[in-house]
């Protein structure tokens, strides 16, 4: 299943780059990207994954590198 979020103050290509290899290694996801000039964010999760549970490790993750950086769920 895949799914795209809007990013709110995400502030440089960097850490959107940090963001999307840490996001991939999370367990359940398949693929994730994060666009800096799009400000989105696209997961495909694996089959029969905890969505729910998975995006709050995402939120924490992006918090991590971009304090400030908002997803809209």
């Amino acid at each position: 299943m895949k799914k795209t979020y809007k990013l709110i103050d995400l502030d440089c290509a960097n850490c959107a780059l940090k963001m999307e290899h840490a996001i991939n290694r999370i367990s359940g996801i398949e693929a994730a990207s994060v666009s800096f000039m799009q400000q989105k964010m696209t997961i495909d999760f694996s089959d029969g994954a905890d969505v729910d549970k998975i995006m709050g490790e995402v939120v924490h993750v992006i918090h991590k590198v971009e304090p400030d950086c908002e997803v809209i769920l």
